[in-house]
């Protein structure tokens, strides 16, 4: 049986919607380096937006990559492509950040060690990443090109801006 998930329904916005209330109630700290809470900028409407998003990959002083798992049409990447500061909260650090998206090679380079680290995981995540791209994902260097391009990856730079608190 093929999972089937309608992100319209009512159900699925609410366990979306779970994590964000734990970095609310500043437990955020639970999901460690696994997570993030990204605070953007509406493009058009102008309001404040929150949304969970899985770290690809982490580095303490450094950057912090996700995938956008909605590909260019996920409107928190829209969001950050028009207003490019955003707040990000990993853990129980919290700073502003700038942005970049990742180019195709580096991006498939960040994927290639995501899956090294999480090898246990590899049918898992080969299965979640097919259903996002509509398409068997094998983890060869072709396909993980492939997925890359369909799900832009983005750093997210906290260097020099930290504000922890």
């Amino acid at each position: 049986m093929e999972l089937v998930i309608d992100r319209r329904s009512w159900w699925f916005h609410k366990l979306a919607r779970a994590p964000v209330y734990l970095y609310r109630w500043n437990l955020g700290w639970l999901l460690g380096h696994r997570f993030l809470l990204l605070v953007h900028v509406g493009r058009h409407s102008g309001r404040r937006y929150e949304a969970v998003v899985e770290v690809v990959r982490w580095e303490r002083d450094g950057e912090v990559v996700v995938a956008s798992g909605w590909g260019d049409a996920a409107d928190w990447f829209r969001n950050v492509l028009a207003e490019p500061q955003v707040e990000v909260v990993v853990g129980s650090d919290r700073f502003t950040a700038t942005h970049r998206v990742l180019p195709i090679d580096e991006a498939a380079e960040v994927l290639a060690d995501y899956e090294r680290r999480n090898r246990c995981m590899r049918p898992v995540v080969n299965r979640m990443l097919g259903y996002l791209v509509g398409w068997r994902y094998t983890g060869s260097a072709e396909a993980r090109r492939r997925v890359v391009e369909q799900l832009p990856m983005v750093a997210f730079d906290k260097a020099g801006m930290s504000d922890n608190s």
